[in-house]
């Protein structure tokens, strides 16, 4: 494809627009990048509205988890995308047979290191009815873009798509000797495990390195990337206690509702700023009518930490709660529902982002690692390689589509302004975690 072709219609030439009107904003930036940067960043700036032209075609698809036609819409959009750096597409069906393909992008290089991976999803959380229901599409307003996926995740794959044409363009012959794969699972949002199975399945020596493009965080000129996730574990207490006639034999039963929320209490209570753990008591369900005592009940809950041995100890003290308020009459019982590994730094990790840091510091810019506590497809590839997390580009909100500006509830978006200087210094720290042997 022709990166500079006009645009076939109106709302192309609004991108067009847009990408000239952002040039003008980001004036400012010029003067404090180092001279020997501009080319790059002059490179990317021109791409903009190529750019955005391709995220509002990703961004236009409906592609809810459970919308398997518009994920592998999706999917063949991506392909379209990145066949003109030379990608070769492999589809592999998700074990889901309701979700779509996981896509897996590869380009061979003419090195021998391990393969660079770059991870991004396909599928968002908003249902078509909800989309509609909130009118909720691509608006463009002000120095902001609105629209499902806008952010997280659309907003990622297309700048992995920014960020390869500048490395291309500047750097031809560290793009040609590295073998890439771009990696978009189908199902990241409902947090499925097949994903993270398949990706190390064409990485078998490992990978040189992991970025996952998710949003990352801006301030004025500093840009937040991840170095660490926290794991989760998610729990079920059930509590069985004996059914009576409310009226005539209440002394009778055993209250399933009221043996567990003895629990409740304690167990928030495991929350601890300092150990970084959290325990979140998410739902509650029992009884059945109002003249019969509730003989079952049933508390769901998640937990999360950054180290699995905290996850792990905080799980005991929950097991130690519900054996000392274990009724006489009644049990409480412990299920594990699932548990999703915690992604935590080391020092392979910091000597990466040290070259982030650095790039960034050419660009005039700065970069501040940080801890999430939220899940992404980084704590699944904890271990194939180096990897940092946020290397998309900036914005907010995401997983809301509700617009009502009287109660400030604004739906998800993404900051256009943050793409080339977010693409310039992912391409010029690869740079420097790239060298030419």
């Amino acid at each position: 494809m022709d990166l500079l072709r006009p645009f076939a219609n109106s709302e192309e030439a609004s991108c067009l627009n847009r990408g000239s009107s952002l040039r003008l904003q980001m004036a400012h930036w010029h003067i404090l990048m180092n001279p020997d940067t501009a080319p790059l960043t002059r490179y990317l700036e021109s791409q903009l509205p190529g750019t955005l032209k391709w995220l509002q075609r990703l961004v236009r698809v409906n592609s809810f988890t459970m919308n398997r036609q518009g994920v592998n819409h999706v999917v063949t959009l991506t392909e379209e995308m990145f066949a003109s750096l030379g990608f070769i597409s492999e589809r592999v069906p998700s074990e889901n047979t309701d979700y779509g393909d996981h896509l897996f992008l590869s380009r061979q290089g003419k090195g021998k290191r391990n393969p660079v991976v770059l991870v991004t999803h396909s599928d968002t959380v908003f249902p078509e009815a909800e989309e509609l229901r909130e009118n909720f599409t691509w608006k463009e307003e002000g120095d902001r873009i609105y629209g499902p996926g806008t952010v997280d995740n659309k907003g990622g794959t297309a700048l992995i798509w920014l960020m390869l044409h500048g490395l291309r363009e500047t750097a031809p012959e560290v793009f040609d000797s590295t073998h890439w794969i771009i990696a978009a699972n189908a199902s990241e949002e409902v947090t499925a495990s097949d994903f993270g199975r398949l990706t190390r399945q064409r990485c078998p020596d490992g990978a040189h390195v992991v970025l996952v493009f998710e949003g990352g965080i801006r301030s004025g000129n500093d840009y937040q990337i991840v170095v660490a996730r926290k794991g989760r574990a998610e729990f079920v207490v059930q509590s069985v206690g004996r059914a009576a006639h409310a009226g005539s034999n209440l002394h009778e039963g055993v209250n399933a509702i009221v043996s567990l929320s003895r629990c409740i209490e304690p167990m928030a209570a495991l929350t601890d700023p300092g150990q970084e753990v959290t325990l979140n008591i998410a739902t509650i369900h029992g009884g059945t009518v109002l003249n019969r005592v509730p003989h079952e009940a049933e508390l769901a809950f998640e937990m999360r930490a950054y180290e699995p041995t905290v996850l792990d100890q905080a799980k005991a003290q929950v097991v130690e709660i519900l054996r000392k308020l274990n009724p006489p009459d009644g049990s409480l019982t412990l299920q594990c529902n699932g548990r999703t590994p915690a992604w935590p730094s080391d020092d392979s990790t910091h000597g990466l982002s040290r070259y982030w840091q650095t790039a960034a510091e050419e660009l005039g810019l700065t970069i501040s690692p940080t801890k999430r506590g939220g899940l992404s497809d980084a704590n699944y590839l904890a271990g194939l390689g180096p990897m940092l997390d946020g290397m998309g580009p900036s914005g907010g909100n995401a997983h809301c589509s509700e617009r009502n500006p009287d109660a400030d509830k604004w739906p998800e978006f993404v900051d256009p302004q943050s793409f080339a200087p977010k693409a310039a210094i992912n391409v010029l720290a690869l740079l420097k975690a790239l060298p030419l042997t």
